[in-house]
């Protein structure tokens, strides 16, 4: 358990945590804009050549061609060799952040769902204003931090969570209930600890019974024996803990601690054992909370809905049968849809020469695409580029 977790993940007040949503998917995205490169239509130029006499020799002509993305010397790198490697390196994630998207797309057509691009432009402007910058600036950072160009962000971020929220529909409720404990958490005081975190529990046992008789050597047994990587070097240094925050254990037992004290061992999941040293409380930075009604009202908000996107987003998704070649996994939902016209409904009618039940494993296919992608580029080989 790292020491954001120890802490609940100590946010500033007020502060929207959709950067975090944004990171787990940002590598995924841009890839997927390089493949998209790898695997485009061919021009209309392309397709009406397929005779020329210069293909397979390192001339200025065949390396215009689509065949070809470069020569060193007198040898030529082919196009299926690049995407080869691009397939390799990140095919999967990037199927599968594909996948998700047109299961999205299927769930909105089903539903009557649209979302206009005037409805993503001014998202964007909303979350750039969030942040106290124009829209111009919150791309540029987004390009230069998260490697999402626009286009990315606006097709694969702002598109999915909108669909996701129409879907989800309803109005949220907020509690009073709801509303102090968002007041406590953010506004209310907190711990100052430090923290000794274990993988063992007999190693646990034997660092507290010393840590016991020696308060005072508390900092360097973290730093000797603490396995969390963040706090260990700082002597088991972590932020303030806050109400709840998500890991009630500790929470619980930090704020039954007097200043100097230290816990007993606290258990946390299977193999994380923690024991903490008291160093204090803050004082609550605010008091009325009549200040920051409007703040929690819109985290409460967001939170909510988020919990409720990310459901409607588990529903679909179970709803959806899904047969991956790339990893040879078939989704398990009973229902199987009808194949759209052109597109293989199973491995066989893509080319692998059976049908597959809906339990079974799918048998990947190697180098098989739709009619349109079979098209969408000439093939070449190694062999024809250094004749």
């Amino acid at each position: 358990m790292s020491r954001e977790q120890i802490a609940g993940l100590a946010v500033a007040p007020g502060k929207p945590r959709y950067l975090l949503a944004v990171a787990g998917t940002a590598v995924a995205l841009l890839i997927g804009g390089v493949l998209w490169q790898v695997f485009r239509p061919t021009s209309a130029f392309s397709q009406q050549q397929p005779g020329r006499a210069t293909v397979g020799k390192a001339t200025a002509n065949a390396e215009k061609t689509d065949h070809y993305l470069a020569r060193v010397n007198q040898d030529l790198i082919a196009w299926d060799d690049v995407a080869k490697e691009c397939m390799d390196r990140h095919g999967q994630e990037v199927l599968e952040n594909m996948i998700n998207h047109k299961i999205i797309e299927q769930a909105c057509a089903k539903a009557g769902v649209e979302v206009g691009a005037a409805e993503v432009k001014e998202e964007i402007a909303k979350l750039a204003k969030k942040f106290n910058l124009d829209t111009q600036q919150w791309l540029n950072m987004l390009q230069a931090e998260r490697g999402l160009s626009p286009m990315q962000y606006q097709r694969d971020i702002i598109w999915p969570m909108l669909a996701l929220r129409k879907l989800a529909g309803g109005q949220v409720t907020i509690t009073k209930a709801e509303m102090d404990e968002a007041f406590e958490s953010n506004y209310g005081p907190r711990v100052k600890a430090r923290v000794i975190v274990l993988d063992n529990q007999r190693r646990a046992a034997t660092v507290w019974e010393k840590a016991s008789k020696n308060p005072e050597t508390f900092e360097r047994l973290a730093y000797e024996h603490s396995v969390d990587p963040s706090s260990r070097p700082l002597g088991g240094s972590v932020p303030a803990i806050r109400k709840h925050s998500g890991v009630p254990e500790v929470e619980k037992a930090a704020f039954a601690l007097q200043e100097g004290e230290i816990s007993g061992v606290i258990q946390v999941g299977l193999d994380r054992f923690i024991i903490i040293k008291c160093e204090g409380q803050t004082e609550p930075t605010v008091v009325d909370k009549k200040e920051v009604l409007p703040i929690l009202k819109e985290e409460i908000q967001e939170r909510k809905v988020q919990e409720s996107v990310a459901k409607v987003f588990e529903k679909v998704k179970a709803e959806a049968r899904v047969d991956n070649y790339l990893t040879g996994v078939t989704s398990k939902s009973d229902k199987r849809p009808t194949a759209a016209a052109g597109m293989p409904s199973s491995p066989a009618a893509a080319g692998t020469g059976r049908a597959t039940p809906p339990e079974e494993r799918v048998t990947p296919v190697s180098g098989t695409r739709t009619p349109a992608r079979t098209s969408a580029r000439p093939a070449a080989s190694k062999a024809a580029a250094r004749e």
